[in-house]
């Protein structure tokens, strides 16, 4: 009788389970979550932008399906993200609040004040900020 042990060795190796494969969909869910948020809008009100229902919104972001390729372009054009960005092919570039808008257009305002009043409220700023604790106002009012 002929032996192949003897001239091959195979090697091998019991795995307890199968590797599980990355599933993209898998996260898909969260990030549409995070940027909904970080844009500060509601399921309700993502859906009504998307002319779609807020359980729409709800299914993708329990994770249970990937929207269809209009629906995504729209997604990105409401949320301001890139598809790649939307999918979890690139990061986000951050971007700020809308609260965080407003107010930096608020204070870039204050230039068309005369320089006298631009004082005036840097110190009102520095004030309030140092009465609660949050940085220290010392020497002069600058812009």
């Amino acid at each position: 009788m002929f032996k192949l042990s003897m001239y091959f060795h195979i090697g091998l190796k019991i795995i307890p389970a199968m590797p599980r494969k990355k599933n993209r969909e898998a996260s898909f869910g969260k990030r549409l979550i995070a940027l909904r948020k970080a844009r500060g809008i509601t399921q309700v009100e993502l859906a009504k932008a998307l002319g779609t229902t807020q359980r729409t919104i709800s299914y993708y972001e329990n994770e249970d399906g990937l929207p269809t390729v209009v629906l995504l372009g729209s997604l990105t054009r409401v949320l301001g993200v890139t598809s790649d960005e939307l999918l979890g092919l690139k990061p986000v570039k951050v971007q700020d609040s809308p609260q965080k808008r407003r107010l930096w257009k608020r204070l870039q305002r204050i230039e068309s004040l005369p320089e006298r009043d631009q004082r005036a409220v840097v110190r009102l700023i520095n004030s309030l900020v140092t009465s609660n604790g949050n940085g220290q106002s010392r020497g002069s009012a600058h812009l």
